[in-house]
């Protein structure tokens, strides 16, 4: 990538080379897995499935813990007084544009996810509540249910693990100019020689494969959803040859992006993605039921902040663990997969902002678009189910996939809103895509802002063939479950990554002084009170309000003072 293309990015001096011992590690890991996959089916899904199985069983609640950590860790950190700190220079200005930072946000986050699940994971909770909910399938109490979940599953704890990683990132980058690197956010805990030595570059590698396969996955869902609307638009039956097809093709539009830089093929493709999602949701709501979608954006908000402590600490001990491992914990480990891809990224973009404003920025305004497009898509797919005037059931049993083209199909110009939606896909598959492989050419270039184009392709390719051959072995069972795999070291290092980062503001002189203490504050009160007693009735009277004086002003970690004898 040329440093022409990021001529609005700020002054890092010249930037590091490859680091050729994570380059090689990562890639030889990767083809391993690939080669696996590919020539040992039988045994790659008798080892994945045996791994996952034992990973659900013991694992499971270190999933809910992390992630109810990080969302209480983000709300924290954006009202106290560390929210002030600014990811850059004092006076730094922000880099890009208020839209442009959330199209970029919102585009590299859940931009292909959203397309595949905005429709089928309402539909599905709707038609198949879950268990925990208790609800009938099919009723009013389904519905509701089945939007508390989807809101969950896709709104502030996802954002807020993508938001402390960003944090972190980017606090690293700009505030302390160490490199755009997970590695370099461990500085506190483990000294800059060991962050720059073996064990940052594990670190950096951890990341690499979280994000080659939390990627893969995605770019999986995306070539499933574009074969499955080719096949209802132009009657092209879906096949494992045509989803590898679109991986290819898709691949190389990406590869024309990354040559085009951040601030043009990224910017550009996901500001046009913001517009065509918007345009594609406001028809939907236009046509489709309009009054009942409405009401149910509120309604839904409210039932889901109801009910988000229940869901956010439920684990398998009271429930459906098979559930909860194929929604709630899949869920968890995709977004911890992504994490260091979306940090990295969104920390890229977000230099010159406050902790504050980012951290309201990552949290409010994707979740808030979010819930909006669940209600929309999601909430007139139910209706049309509900009414009679679709019969989607039968789809969604054939995939998530095809549930989004089933419920467009149902309004007036079906087949041009396919299209639509289909492109939208294959934009989002391209912007994913190149977002991460620009992030893996970063931890692998020792944090570079701008790393060789040669080796953002290289990721790239790499994702590409890892969607595909997971396709081949087992379709989405085995995107998920690789996914769930390696995003099990991930979560710990996750958690020791709030560590550091607290470690660090704590320190900051940016955050400005810390408040006082509430014992301070009643301190200052009963000295006032004694003070005034004291002025008003002569000191030699109140040898106990004296005390009480010289107990309040007596900080609590001094030892206590000898006994006066009362006169």
């Amino acid at each position: 990538m040329s440093a022409e293309s990021l001529v609005d990015a700020p002054p890092q001096g010249p930037q590091p080379e490859p680091d050729r011992a994570v380059v090689t590690i990562g890639v030889i890991a990767v083809l391993a897995v690939v080669a696996w996959a590919a020539l040992g089916k039988d045994s790659f899904d008798t080892a994945s499935g045996t791994a996952l199985a034992w990973v659900l069983a013991n694992f499971a609640w270190l999933f809910v813990i992390a992630a109810d950590v990080f969302l209480v860790m983000c709300v924290v950190l954006a009202i106290s007084r560390f929210g002030r700190i600014r990811l850059g220079a004092d006076d730094s200005e922000p880099e890009f544009t208020n839209l442009a930072w959330i199209a970029m946000m919102f585009s590299a986050g859940m931009g292909i996810g959203l397309m595949f699940y905005g429709v089928g994971e309402p539909l599905t909770h709707y038609l198949n509540p879950p268990p925990a909910s208790g609800a009938a399938p099919g009723t009013g109490a389904a519905a509701q249910a089945a939007l508390d979940y989807s809101f969950f599953h896709w709104t502030l704890t996802p954002w807020a693990i993508y938001g402390i990683s960003g944090l972190a990132l980017a606090y690293a980058t700009f505030r302390k100019r160490r490199g755009n690197r997970l590695s370099a956010a461990f500085v506190p805990l483990i000294g800059e020689a060991r962050a720059d030595g073996a064990p940052g570059k594990a670190i950096d590698l951890l990341a690499v494969f979280a994000t080659v396969f939390g990627t893969a996955t995605s770019l999986g869902l995306g070539a499933l959803q574009v074969a499955e609307g080719l096949h209802i638009t132009t009657g092209i039956e879906d096949s494992t040859g045509v989803e590898l097809i679109i991986i290819a093709s898709l691949s190389a539009a990406f590869v024309l992006s990354a040559f085009s830089g951040l601030h043009k093929g990224v910017k550009w493709l996901s500001t046009i993605n913001l517009v065509l999602a918007a345009a594609l949701m406001l028809f939907v709501f236009v046509l489709g039921p309009t009054v009942y979608v409405l009401d149910v954006i509120p309604a839904g908000i409210g039932s889901y902040l109801h009910e988000l402590l229940p869901m956010a600490t439920r684990t398998g001990a009271f429930t459906d663990s098979a559930w909860l491992g194929a929604w709630t914990i899949f869920y968890w480990a995709w977004w911890l997969s992504w994490a260091p891809f979306v940090g990295t990224f969104i920390a890229r973009i977000s230099h010159g902002r406050t902790i504050r404003e980012f951290l309201i920025g990552v949290l409010l305004v994707p979740s808030g678009a979010t819930v909006v497009w669940f209600c929309v898509m999601g909430g007139t797919a139910i209706r049309l189910d509900s009414t009679g005037a679709a019969e989607l059931a039968v789809k969604v049993k054939d995939g998530a996939e095809a549930s989004l083209f089933a419920m467009l199909d149902a309004l007036p110009l079906g087949t041009v809103t396919s299209y639509a939606a289909m492109v939208l896909v294959m934009t989002y598959f391209v912007t994913s895509a190149d977002s991460a492989s620009l992030v893996m050419g970063s931890l692998t270039s020792r944090g570079s802002l701008n790393p060789p184009t040669w080796l953002v392709v290289t990721w790239g390719v790499l994702m590409a063939a890892v969607a595909a051959v997971l396709l081949v072995a087992g379709g989405l069972k085995s995107l998920q479950t690789a996914t769930i795999l390696v995003a099990l070291p991930f979560v710990l290092v996750m958690l020791l990554l709030c560590w550091a980062l607290v470690k660090e503001l704590r320190e900051d002189p940016g955050a400005g002084p810390a408040r006082h203490h509430a014992l301070h504050g009643m301190r200052d009160a009963v000295d006032a009170m004694v003070g005034d007693a004291v002025a008003q009735t002569g000191p030699a009277r109140h040898p106990r309000l004296r005390r009480l004086a010289a107990s309040a002003r007596r900080d609590p970690a001094d030892p206590p003072p000898p006994d006066t004898p009362e006169a």
